[in-house]
């Protein structure tokens, strides 16, 4: 793995960014000013819902649970606030 990650997000005119591993996403995509939303940032309210094409560790137990209801039909949806950053990522914003 290198020591930096690009997150990027297609079909937007917003650019990539790169981000070491771990790093709190949520933090960063408001500095950059990303096309993703956060409200609460502690992954119950639901507003950063994205749909992620990478490689990242499975959602815990709370985070699944509110996935389940907002977005039962899309497997790798997913809390931006919530993801733990391991590998390039694509994020799209969902619709709820």
């Amino acid at each position: 793995m290198s020591d930096w990650l690009t997150i990027s997000f297609p079909g937007t005119k917003y650019p990539p960014i790169s981000l070491q591993p771990h790093q709190n996403l949520s933090e960063h995509l408001t500095i950059q000013n990303s096309p993703v939303l956060f409200g609460c940032r502690t992954g119950i309210c639901g507003t950063c819902l994205v749909e992620v094409t990478g490689d990242i560790p499975s959602a815990k137990a709370d985070e699944r649970e509110i996935l389940d209801a907002l977005a039962p039909c899309v497997p790798n949806a997913r809390l931006a606030c919530q993801i733990d950053l391991t590998e390039n990522l694509e994020i799209r914003k969902l619709k709820r």
